[in-house]
């Protein structure tokens, strides 16, 4: 069992990473590539101390380096769940199952915004996870609305298993990778159609598609379905001056909790969050 699972591949999640294990604490990084980060289409940052005109490439280079060199494992992953067992967490991740003491969310920001109707049918025909809600889909209709290529993998999954599967892609591609039973379509999603307090399809921007279920696989899953009962503050993870959220050993760090979106606040706060992870850890031992 993991002492500490950081979730995130920017400055918080990094920073964190190496400052817990500098408290022999036992970690690992889950996240995406580095390449998935605001930070590394940046141009040029000014205002890291140290580090004056660098390319935000360049600058998250630098930290993944000095992850690798710590050699803290950092898998490249997208986790789909979070469940509290108790005393510890489970993470699950693809087909993998992590256990941990302690968790940092260090998401960054969120970068898409629900349609009207998807989080108020979140558990009523909408879901976020097509390989954990797959099964009660089973030979009927739905609907992947996907914003990035996992969307695919996703929608080849439940063709295994649903009657039918449309695939609306939120991202140009040249081609698309899907199964000869996957339907795409190419219109755009603008509300989810609901009726009696169930999901019922999804309202187009030319006509609608009516479905008994709707996936949407996003770049980031909203941390508040990511774990059942985080406190939001809006759209932010909300935190005390240590980091702590209201789930006890759950931290969050880095542009997930707030503004400014800064390198340095970001660092700053990942430091903070994995010390205090630590610190709570340790006094289970007293």
């Amino acid at each position: 069992m993991l002492d500490i699972a950081i979730i995130g591949s920017g400055p918080a999640a990094f920073s964190a990473a190496i400052n817990a294990q500098q408290r022999n604490k036992e970690v690992r990084i889950l996240g995406r590539s580095i390449e998935a980060s605001m930070l590394y289409l940046a141009e040029q940052v000014d205002n890291y101390l140290g580090m004056p005109k660098e390319s935000g490439k360049t600058m998250m280079e630098k930290f993944l380096a000095h992850v690798l060199e710590a050699q803290i494992p950092f898998a490249e992953s997208r986790v789909d769940q979070i469940l509290s067992m108790g005393d510890y967490y489970v993470i699950r991740t693809g087909e993998e199952f992590i256990e941990t003491k302690a968790i940092i969310l260090a998401l960054g920001m969120q970068k898409s915004r629900p349609i009207p109707g998807e989080k108020e049918m979140l558990g009523k025909g909408v879901s976020y996870c097509a390989t954990c809600d797959g099964m009660l889909y089973r030979n009927k209709k739905v609907a992947v609305v996907g914003e990035t290529e996992e969307g695919e993998k996703e929608a080849n999954f439940l063709a295994e298993i649903c009657e039918n599967v449309t695939y609306f892609p939120r991202y140009q591609a040249e081609n698309y990778d899907l199964h000869g039973n996957v339907t795409l379509d190419l219109r755009k999603p603008k509300a989810v159609l609901s009726d009696n307090d169930r999901t019922k399809g999804l309202l187009l921007d030319d006509g609608e598609l009516l479905c008994d279920g709707i996936f949407f696989i996003k770049k980031t899953t909203p941390p508040d379905d990511l774990l059942f009962g985080l406190q939001m503050d809006g759209n932010y993870i909300a935190v005390d001056r240590s980091m702590r959220t209201n789930l006890p050993f759950v931290y969050a760090a880095g542009d997930c909790v707030g503004k400014p979106y800064q390198v340095s606040k970001a660092v700053g706060e990942g430091l903070v969050a994995a010390l205090q992870a630590a610190e709570d850890l340790d006094q289970l031992k007293k």
